[in-house]
């Protein structure tokens, strides 16, 4: 399986709401001792095993709207079918702190999904969708702003047990597939 982990290159973005896919894998590998030492297919990725399953981590380098072109690179070249890779992003209309599994669909109005639903030509590959909610009233404005600031310090307790769901989700989905996931975990 490919766990793609959206979010956008370089120091100024690590932190940001809009990078939690990074965090995710990060999360992950570092869980399972897989190091993203790997540098191509405009990505850092890492070959390793969940579960007893034999898994790919990637992190794309496009930056997040052409996520999709990193996707469709590596996929490609390992013969990777779509409902064989799972990606993990960030959703502004779920509640902060929430995960939620979803076997295909759209979108959702994401840059980086659609830039992988456009590149692999199908949107019925599973995904992780954690939440880091809009912003307060007082903060309305700019959508793209919000999701490119960093998390505050009193949100760092919620992130990190998001991001310790997450990597349960994903063990849950190599252990029992989707379906049981969803049951345990929506």
């Amino acid at each position: 399986m490919l766990i793609v982990g959206l979010g956008n290159p370089g120091a100024k973005y690590s932190k940001t709401r809009h990078n939690i896919g990074f965090m995710a894998v990060d999360h992950v590998a570092e869980a399972n001792s897989i190091a993203l030492s790997k540098s191509n297919f405009k990505s850092l990725w890492g070959k390793g095993s969940i579960a007893g399953k034999e898994v790919i981590l990637l992190k794309p380098q496009t930056y997040m709207n052409l996520s999709g072109e990193a996707v469709q690179g590596i996929s490609g070249y390992f013969h990777i079918e779509p409902k064989d890779i799972l990606v993990i992003y960030d959703d502004i209309d779920l509640e902060f702190g929430s995960v939620r599994i979803r076997p295909g669909g759209g979108s959702g109005g994401h840059r980086g999904m659609a830039s992988i639903i456009e590149h692999l030509g199908a949107n019925d590959f599973p995904r992780i969708r954690l939440g880091i909610g809009r912003p307060k009233e007082k903060q309305q404005g700019d959508v793209a702003d919000y999701v490119l600031n960093s998390f505050t310090p009193d949100e760092k307790d919620v992130l990190n047990q998001m991001l310790d769901r997450a990597k349960d989700v994903v063990d849950a989905i190599l252990k029992d597939g989707i379906e049981k996931a969803m049951n345990k975990f929506n």
